[in-house]
């Protein structure tokens, strides 16, 4: 069984924008400079050869992992979600309880999180442990820095 990779529709339009891009600009760049690099002469001494054949291998690794992904994908437009509860596109409003720091994610695909634009992934422990619960509801969780506890104070899908 195939396991599904859900994402927004932003995310997925980013994926398939990337993978144009590899195939469109990157490889064919790349063709060149291999090719200008052979005609340089013997390879085994080559660094700008070697150099592009890498920069390939790593772009044709790259476009075989987003394909991958995206045969995979299941789109959610969050926007279309109504739930009272944490789910997957939520925008989740958190009180540190420790701290009385408020924090906002966003809980998206892995393919597409960013923690420091304050998105992180569905299958993080964070947003694991939130999915399901609703404004009020407190959780505990387990992170590299110690254990946290949050309240939600707000869901919101957009």
């Amino acid at each position: 069984m195939v396991e599904k990779n859900p994402i927004t529709p932003e995310g997925y339009a980013r994926l398939r924008e990337e993978v144009h891009h590899l195939r469109t600009i990157e490889r064919p760049s790349i063709i060149q400079q291999i090719a200008v690099a052979r005609e340089m002469g013997d390879l085994k001494e080559n660094a700008e050869y070697h150099s592009a054949r890498h920069k390939q291998s790593f772009i044709e690794g790259r476009i075989k992992t987003l394909e991958d992904n995206l045969s995979r994908a299941e789109v959610i437009d969050p926007s279309k979600v109504q739930s009272s509860r944490v789910a997957f596109g939520a925008n989740v409003t958190l009180n540190n309880t420790t701290t009385d720091e408020e924090v906002i994610y966003r809980i998206i695909g892995a393919d597409e999180a960013d923690l420091s634009h304050g998105s992180i992934s569905v299958t993080s422990p964070l947003a694991r442990s939130l999915l399901g619960k609703e404004v009020g509801d407190e959780v505990t969780v387990r992170m590299p820095g110690g254990e946290r506890h949050y309240e939600v104070v707000g869901i919101e899908f957009k």
